[in-house]
């Protein structure tokens, strides 16, 4: 069983990464489904903007056949049951017992109801296990409130639901490691979103990759401490094409909360990453050609646009 702890960090040798996109692992969806090591599934990659293309945003990271979730964006669920039905197996609903949470703004938590009832309505036979910023306690404790009928006739109605698979524990994080088990170590460290006083990226160290996720931020010196070469560095941007035809106020706001392709560009050039991936894409109405033409104009390594969904 999976458990809290506070050890520090291991070293991980990095392997290369293959990258798949879209349906390209419909080809041999019983490979996928079996493949040992580290995989990442985009389930959401978007934004507030209701773009119907882009979930909220959320990523899973399946080691040996087990999921680990980042943020829990609307939609997230049937993101994983989409992606399961395209052979990832380790997304199976009932899989979902693992969440980590960046920030708790909106956009990022509009799921975390669904990652509670869902996959206890369809047996994961667990508490789901949620680590995030002091906060996620609050949250989960009104969430839970504001179920409650729900959660009560599901459990002792004809349903016969199973109690255990309704809890939720909740682990309120410092930085510092803060999940370990056989197949991965988690790390949580801070990063700059504008007035939020904590919002988190996390490290994924597993016995053949290292991963990073930025979560919400403005440019960070952390994410280049935390990734130094890592296999890949999954970090949201926004283009300064677009940028710079807002209004002055917005132009304030996201320069405070979010990260320029040019900056993004300039981070991962210290970061070294062997793939860098875009998500929580800001378009402002340029285009993804022009938001990966700004990224790639300043930096030399490998670099994707993501779309909920992809595999790496």
């Amino acid at each position: 069983m999976n458990r809290l702890v506070y050890v520090a960090s291991i070293a991980v040798i990095s392997a290369t990464l293959p990258c798949v996109h879209g349906s390209q692992n419909l080809k041999n969806p019983a490979a996928v489904a079996t493949a040992p090591g580290t995989r990442i599934v985009m389930l959401g990659t978007g934004t507030p903007v209701t773009d119907p293309d882009r979930s909220g945003p959320a990523v899973a990271v399946t080691v040996d056949g087990l999921p680990y979730i980042v943020d829990c964006g609307p939609g997230v669920v049937r993101r994983a049951a989409a992606a399961y039905k395209k052979g990832e197996a380790a997304l199976k609903v009932s899989n979902l017992k693992t969440l980590f949470i960046t920030h708790l703004h909106s956009d990022h938590t509009l799921g975390y109801s669904d990652m509670i009832l869902s996959p206890a309505v369809l047996h994961r036979g667990a508490p789901l296990e949620v680590f995030g910023p002091p906060g996620i306690k609050s949250m989960t404790d009104h969430l839970m409130a504001a179920y409650q009928e729900d959660i009560k006739i599901r459990i002792n109605g004809l349903e016969h639901g199973d109690a255990a698979a309704y809890r939720v524990n909740v682990h309120e994080i410092k930085p510092g490691t803060v999940f370990k088990n056989d197949a991965v170590t988690v790390t949580a460290f801070p990063v700059k979103h504008g007035s939020w006083a904590y919002a988190f990226g996390y490290r994924f160290e597993t016995r053949d990759k290292t991963v990073v996720i930025s979560g919400d931020t403005a440019p960070a010196e952390s994410i280049i401490e935390n990734c130094r070469g890592c296999d890949v560095l999954i970090h949201e941007v926004y283009s300064k094409e677009g940028f710079d035809r807002l209004p002055a106020e917005d132009r304030r706001y996201h320069s405070s909360f979010h990260t320029s392709s040019l900056e993004l560009a300039a981070l991962a050039s210290k970061a070294r990453p062997r793939l860098l991936i875009l998500y929580h894409q800001l378009f402002f109405r340029s285009s993804e050609e022009s938001l990966l033409r700004e990224v790639r104009g300043a930096y030399s390594g490998k670099v994707v646009s993501a779309h909920d969904l992809d595999v790496y």
